[in-house]
């Protein structure tokens, strides 16, 4: 063996063992795999990542937000919350990021998420001159409601869910019904996405609650509005808009408050996941494809793992910047 060869040797012996090494200081990953669609694409979309790229071993487990934050909190597991939307733990987790447990490894994993009141594409490209709520808040006759058609009608949230009682207290603090509107309830999640699926199908105008990342906000391009009204304050909001009617006396009107997702890591994780902390800290989905992925997802009854490689395979654009080239050639390969 001549010396040129034994050096050549030796070096490729050096680079495997620097790949193992890496591999080896990754480890063990536990992610959280929360059980609604855009959260179940973005954990697999890390696992495959994470361990196609840099050699983690990545354990994906059931999560919800409530219960994968106490037990980040309590126990330290699971490693990763990928998307958690932190208004429904927001003081508990700011104590538990202020004691050091956890950090808010990037608090913005997807753009242009939220809840509000939106409108059909259609209608935002007729009536550019109404394009906040309270503009459109003069102009009921626009929506006519199906049992009294001089009313307008603006579609809320299902009997039982949170968002109906902030809705009802908006309807109240915006003084809608005075204005000409009614408060439609539309019965089931089902009821909700079929008023807005029929009246697009057939042109019409709708108004009305709801969310996004999801499915049918990325089908129908629905427009969400803005307000006018700044945010009125947490007081306002989680002391009387966010409560039943009898325990808010007098709402006042108010921006929706921002709807805020933060990937949330362990101080383990985030003292010992290296790269693959740093990849946690820079990815960002935006809105847009998120909700073109979870319209490809209900269009194909696809899973979480067959969309994280749907959105490789077609989105190399978007997450090839987030990973170092070499990183991002080895996820290719594994595609």
């Amino acid at each position: 063996m001549t010396i040129k060869h034994t050096f050549a040797v030796s070096a490729l012996g050096l680079f495997a063992s620097m790949g193992a090494a890496a591999a080896a200081d990754c480890g063990k990953v536990t992610m959280a795999e929360m059980n609604w669609a855009s959260a179940e694409m973005m954990a697999n979309v890390d696992k495959i990542i994470l361990e196609e790229g840099y050699g983690c071993d990545v354990e994906l487990v059931p999560g919800a937000t409530t219960t994968t934050f106490a037990s980040m909190n309590e126990k330290g597991e699971p490693d990763v919350a990928g998307e958690l939307w932190i208004n429904a733990v927001r003081d508990p987790l700011m104590a538990a990021i202020g004691e050091g447990r956890l950090h808010a490894a990037n608090a913005g994993p997807i753009t242009d998420l939220g809840e509000g009141w939106w409108v059909t594409p259609k209608f935002a490209a007729d009536h550019p001159e109404l394009d906040t709520v309270e503009k459109l808040l003069e102009h009921p006759e626009l929506f006519p409601y199906v049992e009294d058609e001089t009313k307008g009608a603006f579609v809320g949230c299902p009997a039982g869910w949170g968002c109906q009682l902030i809705n009802a207290n908006l309807y109240r603090a915006f003084d809608m019904e005075e204005k000409g509107w009614v408060l439609v309830d539309p019965g089931s999640a089902a009821g909700l996405d079929g008023s807005m699926a029929k009246a697009v199908d057939r042109d019409e105008n709708w108004f009305g609650y709801y969310w996004s990342p999801t499915a049918i906000i990325g089908k129908y391009g629905m427009v969400m509005l803005p307000f006018e009204a700044e945010f009125a304050g947490r007081e306002n909001w989680d002391g009387c808009i966010a409560l039943s009617e009898q325990d808010c006396a007098d709402p006042k009107p108010t921006a929706w408050t921002v709807s805020e997702v933060n990937s949330v890591v362990t101080d383990r994780f985030m003292k010992a996941g290296g790269p693959a902390a740093d990849y946690i800290k820079t990815r960002v989905f935006p809105g847009s494809v998120m909700n073109e992925m979870l319209v490809y997802m209900t269009d194909n009854q696809a899973a979480g793992e067959d969309a994280a490689y749907e959105f490789l395979e077609t989105h190399q654009d978007i997450w090839t910047p987030w990973v170092p080239a070499d990183v991002a050639e080895k996820i290719k390969s594994a595609l």
